[in-house]
């Protein structure tokens, strides 16, 4: 019997996660590393946790879930000046890139063969950026980043099924305030 290898697999949230893990947990050992100070204000960040956590256990799924930092603050300071751009814009890389650095670096110190992140499954985020991103942590902290498009093969379509199946909660906005 094969041993699948540990992925670490960054989620934004719970119904971006539906989809995800459903096409992954055949093939990969999968934690999921919530990891998200974007997120505005805390109860929201909290509720999307609630409900990440909510789809685990409904969906018999039972995959650890870990959450990350929650530090709003440096999430601030990091797009401070960025405020007005327009989503999809320099904001939101940097954003994106931050929390995948993140979910590199935990996963390269916690003994994970390989990360990825549910980030590339909304029809509002560029996976090809994304990816782009993931090659490059992959580089710096000599981890494997498993390259995605999760939207693909109807993975949005899936994810939205999923959430009404489950009665999971379905943001209307990625996060941040200032979308």
């Amino acid at each position: 019997m094969n041993k699948k290898e540990k992925l670490l697999l960054h989620a934004c949230c719970g119904p971006c996660s539906t989809s995800v893990t459903e096409r992954l947990m055949n093939d990969f050992d999968v934690t999921i590393f919530y990891f998200n100070p974007n997120i505005m204000p805390k109860e929201e960040y909290d509720k999307r946790l609630y409900e990440l956590k909510k789809f685990n256990e409904l969906s018999k799924h039972n995959l650890k879930v870990i959450e990350g930092t929650y530090d709003n603050q440096k999430f601030l300071e990091l797009i401070n000046g960025l405020e007005n751009e327009k989503e999809g814009g320099t904001r939101c890389e940097k954003c994106i890139a931050y929390r995948m650095e993140e979910s590199a670096k935990y996963a390269k110190n916690n003994g994970y063969n390989i990360f990825t992140t549910t980030l590339s499954v909304s029809p509002h985020k560029n996976a090809e950026y994304i990816n782009m991103i993931g090659k490059i942590l992959e580089d710096k902290y000599k981890i494997k980043y498993l390259e995605s498009n999760f939207k693909k093969q109807n993975g949005y379509l899936r994810s939205i099924e999923l959430c009404k199946e489950f009665n999971i909660y379905r943001q209307n906005y990625c996060g941040c305030k200032f979308n």
